[in-house]
This record gives structure tokens, sequence and C-alpha cells, in this order.
């Protein structure tokens, strides 16, 4: 980590073009370079990968450029609805380039694309794509339309305003009206309108699977097992076999239990608590994935390339096959399973004494649901505390500590945003029936305040040993953003100050001081804005939203692969073998891991968009109370407080005045009236519009609630 870095044979090759200031031809790189005629072929593709990366650019008289150095930026096209774009550069700091209508040159949505700046104007560069490098997008979720002379596909994004020619032998059966994936293939500069072929049918826009599938195929998400899976799966036994047991310590009579929500099938964790003289033991098994997946296998590669399980309302992407995510790898009910324990000891105050780790053979005495629980522990329901009574005094117990680690935890500064969370509720048909406040209560305490101690346990164990491994971290917040929330709060007449140091304790005192106030939803979105997104890396640079100084995730790995990755570090410095991983793979793995996981959020927000707009077609006409949850120059957003869902009142509908977007302060305000429309303010509307196919919900101002 202190040694100077090695310069890679593309930042030699830049160097060069910098120092000659001027496009160069091939044979005066390799002097320039000393490239032995052995290797010149070598070097010849590299330069090729290089111009195919937009790093060097390709131009008349055989010569090659730096793009920075001829006006020319390269970078990924973002296509507005109205036609216009922007290119945007790698390097975050270089300004965007414009691209007006009719200028794109073919290029689509998220085409790695280059660009020439042909004016700079007040508002930055403006230009024209000059080159297509790269396609990003090689399938096309659209609809199919069928006329008695051609049929077309139009895409469902309106970021791409094409029609997508489809020949009549290259239809694959679609009918009119159905949702679709179109391959262009052929979008040849002289066309003015690509040809393309279907390539999957994804059949009635008016089925929630249909919808499901269209964003699998739109974030591109894994979603078939090939045969090299399913080989192996046979391999896979359906349950623990006496060899799987060897060195395995016996959990078997520990009284451990599941505790998830109703439709889960997948158990990844089991907990057991117990009164000690000093204070209480906590037992935390966790699936020992790790046992069936050697790291290489088909199974390994796998779930590596698709990093995460994908949750949608009416199904799951799993990370694994069902075989392991609900068989063998699942802590079913009544059933031996092999999992890695952690168990720790505290004191009566909910500190830490010591922690052990080992693998075990347990078996889960009760497959409970977060509703039994509240049931038992809080209603004090008569039926239910008959029905686990064997159970019921380790599980106050588990209520008591898990109750002391929250203290403590937010004691410590932990951050608790209350901002509710939407759950969607289908029939026994899969429709969707309602849209719900998620509960949280003390069922949810207790899985939560374990699983942490669990993760922090290991992490500190393997820092101690001095394993690599990833860690679950998230940085403070950026001190220009906190500097901005600051002011903005200080219009609320909130009298805070920009801390020094951001500290998590600092974040969660605004929160409790906010609490029950007309402006808590609009403090709290806002705080919540200035936050970085949690990563995995393998430095420790502690956990800000959790006040942690030492986190990992270790409990989930049969949906996570990063979990994974911890459990096998642990197994090795458990035996004291080497390292599994080196540091330069964890970053590697770090860095696409957490990709996986962003891509997967962005999924599953999509879903639960198409699913909002079906809801809310049933609800046309009807008036509802919302808050106002974001502010932009064409309108603002409300967000339903009955049902979570979200849509746009347009500034061209409100007919009293002409309104402007006062950026800072995230509001609208009045030019004649002075009227204000701000984030956090109660409004009431009605639902106006409902577009399923582009996913829009049109609300018209009823009134603002003071």
């Amino acid at each position: 980590m202190g040694k100077v870095r090695k310069k890679s044979p593309e930042e030699r090759i830049r160097e060069v073009f910098q120092k000659a200031g001027r496009p160069l031809l091939l044979r005066e790189l390799y002097h320039l370079l000393n490239i032995p005629k052995t290797e010149r072929a070598s070097f010849r593709r590299l330069v090729k990968r290089m111009v195919g990366k937009g790093l060097l650019v390709h131009i008349k008289g055989r010569r090659y450029g730096l793009p920075e150095q001829m006006q020319l930026v390269t970078g990924r096209l973002a296509v507005h609805p109205e036609g216009y774009a922007f290119v945007n550069p790698e390097d975050e700091k270089a300004p965007s380039v414009f691209i007006p209508p009719g200028r794109l040159k073919g290029a689509l949505d998220g085409d790695l694309v280059v660009a020439r700046i042909e004016r700079r104007t007040r508002k930055g560069p403006e230009g024209s794509v000059i080159r297509i490098l790269e396609r990003r997008r090689k399938k096309i979720v659209g609809f199919f339309y069928q006329s008695r002379r051609v049929s077309t596909v139009i895409p469902e994004d309106e970021r791409l305003p094409i029609e997508i020619l489809i020949p009549p032998d290259k239809t694959r059966g679609a009918e009119d009206g159905q949702m679709v994936v179109a391959e262009i293939t052929d979008f040849s500069p002289g066309r003015r309108i690509p040809e393309g072929r279907i390539v999957t049918v994804l059949g009635d826009p008016e089925d929630l699977s249909t919808q499901a599938k269209a964003v699998i195929f739109n974030y591109e998400l894994p979603h078939r097992w090939n045969r090299r899976i399913r080989e192996a799966l046979e391999a896979i036994p359906e349950e623990v076999r006496p060899e799987d047991k060897v060195g395995r310590k016996d959990l078997t009579r520990v009284p451990l239990v599941t505790i998830d929500g109703e439709n889960a099938r997948d158990f990844d964790d089991a907990i057991c608590v117990r009164r000690t003289r000093t204070g209480y033991k906590l037992y935390v098994a966790i699936a020992d994935v790790s046992h069936y997946v050697p790291p290489g296998s088909a199974l390994d590669e796998e779930a590596y390339k698709r990093g995460t399980s994908v949750y949608f309302p009416n199904m799951v992407v799993p990370m694994f096959p069902e075989k392991l995510s609900n068989g063998i790898c699942s802590l079913n009910p009544q059933v031996e399973r092999l999992a890695m324990a952690v168990e720790i000891d505290f004191d009566r105050e909910g500190q830490v004494r010591r922690s052990k780790f080992y693998p075990a053979v347990i078996f889960s005495h009760a497959r409970l649901t977060y509703t039994e629980v509240k049931a038992m522990l809080v209603d004090r329901d008569p039926e239910l505390r008959r029905k686990y009574k064997p159970l019921l005094r380790m599980l106050e117990n588990a209520a008591e500590l898990a109750m002391i680690l929250r203290e403590r935890r937010l004691a410590r500064g932990s951050i608790d945003f209350d901002l509710p969370e939407p759950e969607v509720h289908l029939d026994l048909q899969g429709e969707i029936q309602d849209i719900v406040r998620r509960e949280r209560h003390l069922a949810h305490f207790i899985i939560e305040e374990f699983m942490i101690a669990a993760n922090e346990a290991v992490a500190r164990f393997l820092t101690e040993r001095g394993y690599p491994f990833l860690y679950r971290v998230h940085e403070a917040p950026d001190p220009l953003k906190l500097k901005e929330f600051v002011e903005f709060a200080r219009s609320l007449g909130l009298d805070l100050e920009v801390p020094v140091e951001p500290e998590p304790s600092w974040v969660q005192e605004i929160i409790q001081l906010t609490t029950g106030k007309p402006y808590a939803y609009l403090v709290n979105t806002l705080l919540l804005r200035s936050m970085k997104q949690a990563h995995y890396y393998p430095e420790n640079i502690g956990h800000f939203g959790l006040a942690s100084k030492c986190y990992c995730h270790f409990t989930s790995p049969i949906r996570r692969y990063p979990d994974l990755v911890v459990h096998r570090v642990l197994k090795a410095a458990l035996k004291r073998k080497r390292p599994p991983y080196s540091y330069e793979e964890l970053v590697e793995a770090g860095k696409h891991l957490s990709q996986r996981e962003r891509t997967a959020m962005e999924a599953e927000r999509e879903m639960f968009e198409r699913v909002q707009v079906r809801f809310m077609r049933d609800h046309l006409g009807e008036t509802f109370t919302g808050i106002i949850s974001g502010v932009t120059a064409f309108g603002f957003f409300v967000e339903l407080e009955e049902y979570f869902v979200s849509g746009l009142v347009r500034l061209v509908d409100l007919h009293d005045d002409y309104y402007f977007l006062d950026e800072k302060n995230h509001r609208l305000v009045g030019r004649r009236t002075g009227k204000i429309f701000r984030l956090g303010d109660r409004v009431k509307v009605r639902v106006r519009e409902v577009n399923l196919r582009r996913r829009r919900i049109t609300f018209e101002l009823e009134e603002k609630i003071n």
C-alpha cells in the first residue's frame, strides 16, 4: 500500500501523446516507446483496445490522438425523452457535453460515444456525436405492433426514441400488443430505422409476471441456470450426511429458531438466547453455504456474477438455485443443517465479554414469523403462547437482550431513519391487493440486533487475526452536503451548526429533535440524501450509519455473495490456514459486488414503480392526502400517505400563478401570490391520469393542507 505504483502500458502511451502534443503514427509510437519488432503485434492490439474504450481516437492519415487534445470527449450518452442528450465523461470532474436533438448520429441512451465539442456556452460545452464506440443495449424491451405490411417494436423506455423494424420471419410468433425483447441487427449509419429480430416474447403487459420479466431484461439480471449448474446440483445431497458432520459441534439440542416474514422460503439465520449468571449467551447460526459451494466451482462463478438475490413483490431472482437456497442450505424447521455458529457472551449491560466461532450441526426447533413473535411477546396471544410454550422463555430472553443491545447501539449514535417503507400484498392469483406501510416492531428488532452483533463479532475477530476480507463500509457524509443541509435546516428554524467532524450521533440527535414535528419527513429525507452509499472494501474505514468501528456482512450467504467471502475467510482463520483471498482480489470483488447490489436496488425500485402504476389504475378520480417528496422545474412529486405511491402534480396544471423553482430551499414559489410548495408539505390530490406504458401517475392538486 505504501509502494510506488508501476504505470500501466495505457498510462505510458497516453503520456507519450501528452509530451508530443500532436497526433502520432503507429511507427512513431514504436520508436518513442522502444517497442521491439517481436512485440509490435500485441502493441497494435493494445492501441486498438484503447481506441475501443475511447482513450485514443483514430483519425485520418492513420494517426492516433488524445480525444481531449482534439476537442473530443468520450463518455456514456444519457438521452432525455425530449430528444436532447448529454455525454458524461468517465472523469466525474469533467463537464458533460450537451447534444441537441438531431445530432446523435443514431446513438442510443447508454452507448459509449465520442462527441466533438463545437461551441462553449455559459451552461457548458455543446457538440455532436461523431462515433459510437459501444452499444450498451444489445437487447431492448418494447411493445410489438403488427400491421398488414410491417411489424415494429416500440421501446418501452422513452429515452430510446426509435422504432425497430422486424422482418416477417423474425417475429418469433409475437402477437400484436405483447411485450417482447428485441435485438437490433442492423443500425448502419445510412439507415433511418434500425432493423432487428425478436429474441424473447415476454407476454401480456397486463400480467405482473410479464412486468417482472421486463425488469429482468432491462437490468440484464442473470436468471437462467446453465447446464454446468444443473450438473453440479446433481452432486449436492438432499439432507445432511454423516460425513458432513465430522469436526462440527453438535448444537441440535440448542433450541434455535428462525424468525422471518410470512412469505420467506430461504432461512439464512437461526437464533437462541440463554440467561447466564452474569448476563446472556447469544447463539447465531448461519447457513454454511461455503460447505456446498467450493471457490471456482460452477455454482460459485454464477453466484459471483449475480452478486445478490433480487426481490420483487411477485418473485425472486435468486443467487443460488432452489435446491440450495430453499433446500440443503436453508435452515428449515425440524431437520439437521450445517451452519457456521457465532456464540457471544454479554454482560447484563449488553457489553461483549467473549465471542466464539465454529462450524456446527443445528436443528431448527421452529419456523416463526415476525407476526407470531410479536403476538406472543407484545400482544401475549394465549393460543400462540400455548403452542410455543417450550420456546417462550428463550424468546423472552431474546427480546430482553435485543432491547438492551438496541438501546446501546442508539446511544453510541447509530442512525435510525424513521422513513416509512412500502410492502406490497398480493392475492392468491398474484394480483395486487394492497400497498401498506412495512411494520417494524419488537420481532424485527430481535433479528436486526442479533445480526448486527454477529457481523461485528466476525469482523473484529478477522481484523485481530490480520486476515484480509470484505468489510461493509460506510463513509461519513461529504462536509459540503452537510453544510447545505444545515443552511436549509436553519431556514426551518432549527438551530444547527455544521459539525467539524461529522459524527453519527449528530445525525441521530437531529432525527430525535424533529420527531413528531410537521417537517420531520422533510428533514429525514434530506439527511438521508446527504449520506453516502455503503459498499464493500477490504480496508476498515468503519460504518458511519451504524456507528460501528468494525463491520462486515456475514449473516446472509444464501442471498449475498460478500457474506460467502467472509465465511470462507472465517473458516481459514479458525484453522489457521493461509488467507483464501489476496487484498487485490478483494478490491476487485468489492467493486463488482457493490455494483451488483446497486443494480439489484434499481431493479427492485423499478419493479415497485410498475406495481404502483397498476395499483393506482383502480383508483382513478379518487382523492388522497400525501406529502411532497420532490420538487422540480416542471412540478412536484407527491407520495400518498395511505399507499406510499408517488405521482406528479404538473406546473402546467396549476392555473393560479406562474411558479419558479427555488432549488436551494427545495420549494416552488408563485411569482404573483408568493404561494409556496415545499418538500415535506402535506397536500390533498386527486388521481388524474395513470399511464401504464410510461409508468406515470399524474395527480391534480385539490388543496394544500396547512
